[in-house]
Order: C-alpha cells, then structure tokens, then sequence
C-alpha cells in the first residue's frame, strides 16, 4: 500500500470515472487502474463497483476512503513541517470564502499578503458555506472565509471580526418605526431569507429561533 494509490483512490471516489481521475492526477488511465487494482489485491476486497455508471463506492470502500482521505493529509503535512523547520512559507494555498463577503474583504487583505508572502501561490474559491464544509473535508481547501458558529466537529473556527445583524424593513412595516430590533421581534414567515446552504441564512433562522428545514410557504426568492 502506498501513499500514490491512495491519491488514485481519492481521486476516482471524488470524479466518479476513473479516465477523468487519471487526467485530474496527471497519469495514464491504464497506470491509475493498475495501482487501484493492485491496491484492491492486497486488500481482498472491491473498493468501487465498476459495473455502474457512474462508478459507485463500496460499502467497505467508504470507509477506506474516509481513511485514506486522513492518511494523505497527515503525509501532506509532513512536508509542511519540513518547510516550517526551514523556515520556508512557499507553495499553493486555497482558501475558500463565501459570496456574500468576499468583495469586501479580500481587498484589505490581499495586497498585504501577496507582499508579505510572495512564494505562496494563493488559490481563492468562491463557494457556499456547504461546499466550503465538504471541500475542508475532502482536503481541497486549506481554509476558508465563512459566517461561523459553524460548529463542526473537524474544523477549527477562529474569529476573524465581528459585526452586527442590521434589519431593512418597509416604512409600513409593523417594525417600521423600530429604533432598534430584538430577536423576538422577528417572525422568521417574514423575512426574505438566502438560498439553503448559506450560512447567513441559517444564522437568521438560529436568530428566530425557527427549524432549520424551515421552508418559505408564501414566496422564495430564486
């Protein structure tokens, strides 16, 4: 077993196809399938069902897959301590950041780092808090930029600032004349609310204290 195959593993459970998981690795086809076989050999067991389209992971394949997934990331980081103990700050880095905020936010920080750190190679991503979560967790982003309690068990938050909830409502409005707003003064059926997935959106329904599969009956916003 080598730290290769499972990169070959990794790639053909994320691409679902194992022509698109060889081009993605920069090999041959022939080369990635030899090494998933052989890997598949020595364990005894099928880690994908090539009899579907797409092809499909093995129940036993899950978990070797969810394993291989740490195993690959710690050998990742051997490198990172070698290049820490040379004091060596180089490479690529992508981080993801939400939409709502990346307009803003990168530009004041973004010149300084590409100043401060012109070795590094900085990947940004644009994405939904969802994918920000399940590329963290498949190894795909270093970090990322999002509207946090996330509280998720393998990701470490760290606050970068705060700001305050500011709510826009019609003149007419019940709330209208409000100075100021409590969360008990919200009725969460009457608030325009983003698509499912980001985390502003959740973070005003914790606020209202609604479920979280709360759906909109009366309009949604597409």
């Amino acid at each position: 077993m080598t730290i290769t195959q499972l990169q070959y593993v990794l790639a053909v459970a994320e691409y679902q196809n194992f022509t698109l998981a060889a081009e993605k690795s920069f090999v041959t086809q022939p080369t990635l399938s030899m090494q998933v076989q052989k890997l598949e050999d020595e364990l005894d067991i099928l880690i994908f069902d090539r009899s579907k389209k797409p092809i499909s992971i093995t129940e036993v394949g899950k978990k070797i897959v969810a394993q291989a997934k740490n195993i690959v990331n710690e050998a990742n980081r051997i490198k990172d301590i070698v290049d820490q103990e040379k004091g060596y700050i180089g490479g690529d880095y992508t981080l993801g950041i939400i939409p709502t905020i990346m307009p803003t936010l990168l530009p004041m920080f973004l010149k300084t780092f590409i100043k401060k750190y012109p070795k590094v190679n900085l990947i940004i991503k644009e994405q939904s808090t969802e994918n920000l979560i399940r590329n963290i967790q498949d190894g795909h982003l270093d970090a990322a930029i999002a509207a946090t309690p996330l509280e998720i068990e393998f990701i470490k938050e760290r606050p970068l600032y705060y700001e305050p909830f500011v709510g826009y409502v019609p003149n007419n409005h019940r709330l209208g004349k409000a100075q100021s707003l409590k969360p008990e003064d919200l009725d969460i059926t009457d608030i325009l609310l983003l698509q499912d997935g980001h985390c502003f959106r959740d973070g005003v329904i914790n606020l209202c204290k609604a479920p979280r599969n709360f759906e909109e009956e009366h309009f949604r916003l597409q």
